[in-house]
């Protein structure tokens, strides 16, 4: 006979396995998406579209004062740089364009 906990965590496991398959997650893609990105960062660097990650991080690590930075994403799509920091338990992020190093918006405290 089934009890309670059995039903519910087969249920749990059931819903789990329906979100993974059935909402078209595509694993191999998710795992391309950065060599894709790096690629494309890559490449606009050396064509002059885009700046180096380095020269973004010389312009936004300092106004970010009092929060550790922890690296960066890169959205070959939107061609933006997503800084990541960390301040007293809180996590901040800072959209930078790509192209000019302007910051385009920040969430977070």
């Amino acid at each position: 006979m089934a009890t309670p906990m059995n039903m519910a965590g087969k249920s749990l496991f059931l819903a789990a396995l329906v979100l993974v398959s059935g909402a078209g997650f595509d694993a191999a893609a998710a795992q391309r998406r950065p060599r894709v990105d790096q690629q494309a960062a890559h490449q606009g660097r050396a064509e002059g579209r885009l700046l180096p990650s380095r020269e973004i991080e010389r312009r936004v690590v300092p106004q970010m004062k009092g929060a550790e930075y922890l690296g960066f994403d890169f959205d070959s799509g939107t061609a933006i740089y997503t800084l990541k920091f960390l301040r007293e338990g809180n996590v901040i992020w800072v959209d930078v364009d790509a192209r000019s190093g302007r910051i385009l918006g920040r969430t977070g405290r």
